[in-house]
């Protein structure tokens, strides 16, 4: 084997494991709402749970990526450690379907014409052509995707034809062949190797790819295999234990143990079944004769398959074995301790879910932020320290909140693309700021009332009024930002700026009579200037909410969050009938509850 065979085999295993990345990107990102809706409904039965691990993991051709998102949605709380033991089991079936689609290395086609089209020197330029047609024709996100992954299953092959052409010498190569066979009479050598390959390529699957292409030299035998693909295995689960593990809490980092003892049973389960089916002569010559590729296959699913479905009964015992290994957390317990889970790190592969997470935690912090302003306007007509504290307490719970789920966003950004992922994205991030200043004018209206209490002073009665008509206007507002940005619904985000515009009048409105109020001497100076300064902070809590609704419309108008001013400046100079309308009718309705007050 020359110094060009080694070069060319290095450049096969490069495409190779790039092509491998590429689709499996490809369907993690075009599968990703399936996975999400998935997981969604996953059961306490373990066969149940085997079967949407193995589907899941076919689906996007990597047990990693499965049971590292199990493991972010165990930490995360969504589901329990027991119930995700037979999604790693399923992952560990799901992953061989990728040596599946490899075998088409053994398809001859002996002139038939329609085998022709199952050829890898087929496969590889047709899927090429594809996936490239689709990503420069195509702006649509999704024909982005498939192309990403035909140009993966594409690359992939051309990486296996350049392998396999590279190690052909080999297969005349004495020394070749007696590395292998030292494997079948050295296990643990074997089992070394497969590991060490596993580990670097971070693939159960390539590595199986790579010695399935190796196959096609005539020289390995499942004697000389068999101690490498368990091998394999042992690697593979160690770098996603690892990953499992960082930064996780305890539930988390057992699903990583399980699947390490789930492996490490296979370590003496096939071995021992293999030597007693080769002792009982139930293997005949196929221990010793050449192993296709197609074979090695069927070997890694047998392999995979039985160990699943003899350890399945046994996973009450794995989950026990686990919690004894990796001890509890001991921490202290939190109000928002569980939201806090949701924005777990391993879920960042998966970036529907991981989106889907940080929307909930946001709506209990906007749910905590319109609490806290419904509580502090309360306190100007019945002042309460309890109250006060709560709000003050309540309010550093949301700028922790704020400070996680931006943080675990702007590390989600990288496996992000463009499209409405992105939107999504950068909607969540520009809201969770509005929600967390909705929470700083809470606080502000405290400063207010604690301001008014050290006076030792009171509104007066027309103005307790008047901040009545303003809070009622004020908690609507608020109702429909929290629901609009709980449903991302547009059409509802609409109401919100009419509303908005009908509060400032209220603002200007209440503090012309608050002025006359002032030049007839019915209330002081100093209690004014409180006055006007809470009705600042209400208007600015108008004003966020308003924003919430102009980031609901842009997230599938992208060039409405660039032109926002533009569109603002045209709903407020009376320029869209809808809005006009809509403003009318609050208005009357307000300011008729103004005039009311003002009666009474």
């Amino acid at each position: 084997m020359s110094i060009f065979n080694v070069i060319s085999l290095a450049g096969g295993l490069s495409l190779f494991l790039f092509g491998m990345r590429l689709m499996g990107d490809g369907l993690k990102q075009g599968s990703s709402e399936t996975m999400r809706t998935a997981m969604g409904k996953v059961t306490n039965s373990p066969v149940t749970s085997f079967l949407l691990g193995m589907g899941i993991t076919g689906l996007i051709q990597s047990s990693t990526a499965t049971i590292v998102l199990t493991s972010g949605l165990v930490g995360a709380g969504v589901m329990t450690l027991h119930q995700s033991l037979g999604i790693i089991l399923g992952a560990n079936v799901g992953t061989t379907v990728t040596g599946q689609i490899i075998r088409l290395l053994d398809v001859n086609s002996d002139g038939t014409a329609w085998l022709e089209f199952f050829k890898p020197s087929t496969l590889a330029p047709l899927a090429a052509l594809i996936g490239i047609l689709l990503i420069m024709v195509s702006k649509n996100q999704k024909h982005n995707t498939a192309g990403s992954i035909f140009m993966g299953f594409g690359i992939l092959f051309t990486g296996l034809l350049n392998m396999t052409a590279a190690v052909s010498p080999l297969s005349d190569s004495p020394a070749f062949t007696n590395l292998f066979v030292g494997f079948a009479d050295r296990p643990l050598l074997g089992c070394l190797a497969g590991c060490i390959v596993a580990v670097i390529t971070q693939s159960s699957s390539a590595s199986v790819g790579i010695l399935q292409a190796l196959s096609m030299t005539g020289r390995l035998s499942l004697g000389s295999v068999y101690s490498i693909i368990l091998g394999i295995y042992m690697g593979d689960c160690i770098t996603t234990a690892i990953v499992c593990s960082l930064g996780a809490k305890a539930d988390a980092r057992r699903t990583g143990i399980v699947h390490i003892l789930v492996n490490m049973c296979g370590l003496v389960l096939i071995p021992a079944v293999l030597y007693a089916l080769k002792g009982l002569g139930v293997l005949g010559s196929f221990w010793s004769d050449p192993i296709t590729s197609g074979e090695i296959a069927n070997v890694h699913t047998v392999f995979k398959l039985g160990l699943a479905v003899v350890m399945l009964p046994f996973v009450g015992y794995l989950e026990k074995l686990s919690m004894h290994i990796v001890k509890g957390d001991k921490e202290k317990a939190g109000k928002y301790d569980d939201q806090l889970r949701m924005l777990d790190r391993a879920l960042l592969s998966s970036p529907a879910l991981a989106l889907e997470e940080a929307h909930r935690v946001l709506i209990d912090c906007a749910d905590a932020a319109c609490a806290n302003v419904e509580l502090s306007m309360g306190l100007f007509t019945d002042f309460d320290l309890e109250h006060i504290q709560r709000i003050r307490e309540e309010e550093d719970r949301i700028d922790a909140l704020t400070d996680a789920v931006q943080g675990f966003l702007v590390k989600l950004s990288p496996n992000i693309g463009d499209g409405h992922q992105n939107n999504l994205l950068n909607y969540y991030i520009k809201c969770s700021s509005e929600f967390e200043r909705v929470g700083d004018y809470a606080v502000n209206l405290v400063e207010n009332a604690e301001e008014l209490n050290n006076l030792r002073r009171k509104l007066s009665d027309d103005a307790v009024k008047e901040l009545e008509v303003l809070n009622h206007a004020i908690q609507n507002i608020m109702d429909y930002t929290v629901s609009t940005f709980r449903t991302h619904d547009a059409a509802l985000a609409f109401h919100i700026e009419p509303l908005e515009e009908v509060i400032d009048d209220l603002v200007a409105e209440i503090k012309q009579r608050h002025i006359l109020r002032l030049r007839q001497q019915e209330c002081n100076v100093e209690t004014g200037s409180v006055y006007l300064d809470l009705l600042v902070n209400a208007e600015r809590i108008s004003d966020q909410c308003s924003n919430v609704g102009i980031h609901t419309m842009a997230i599938d108008l992208p060039d409405l969050s660039i032109h926002e001013h533009d569109y603002i400046h045209e709903l407020h100079h009376g320029e869209n009938e809808r809005f006009n309308r809509e403003y009318d009718e609050l208005h009357s309705t307000f300011f008729s509850e103004m005039k009311g007050q003002s009666a009474d």
